[in-house]
């Protein structure tokens, strides 16, 4: 049964629907990220987490570290509306929300990569299947969450340029 919605042309949306569509972005990543924030603390306090080198704990706290960065940009809009905007609906909160959900995938993107290549090699005892896991980590979420958005980005660009 096809979509009432596959047939509706794409339209501008109101600064009142970016504004909802922008919250609501950043309310589906940011429990995701602060449940990956927990289990990330709860390995430290596990005792398999001396089995790692110093150099894997190191790279662990590197990886708690930028979701702390992740966690600080997605909530930045929230912090920023309520004391710079309350009760406003701007284009710049807009832009400013959207940029730091932007954002904040690199360093939630660095930090899942890092663990995984942890689990990884710690599962494995193997840090070169480590290392080709963890980029092929990078390699999917950099596809799924920036290319695949920039080239579709481009493609819609090229259509409206090149119709009448």
């Amino acid at each position: 049964m096809p979509s009432e919605y596959q047939h509706v042309p794409a339209r501008p949306a109101s600064l009142e629907e970016e504004t909802r569509t922008v919250i609501e972005e950043a309310r589906m990543v940011l429990p995701g990220i602060q449940a990956f924030f927990g289990f990330q603390l709860i390995a430290i306090f596990n005792n398999r987490f001396q089995d790692l080198t110093h150099t894997e704990q190191m790279l662990h706290l590197l990886a708690l570290i930028l979701l702390a960065v992740a966690i600080a940009l997605i909530m930045a809009p929230a912090a920023y509306h309520r004391i710079a905007e309350r009760g406003m609906v701007s284009r710049h909160f807009v832009e400013l929300a959207s940029r730091f959900l932007e954002c904040a995938m690199l360093p939630f993107m660095l930090s899942v990569a890092i663990d995984i290549f942890l689990l990884t090699r710690f599962v494995l005892n193997n840090s070169a299947l480590g290392v080709v896991v963890g980029l092929g980590t990078v390699l999917m979420f950099f596809g799924l969450w920036y290319l695949f958005p920039w080239t579709q980005k481009k493609r819609a660009r090229r259509r409206h340029s090149s119709s009448p």
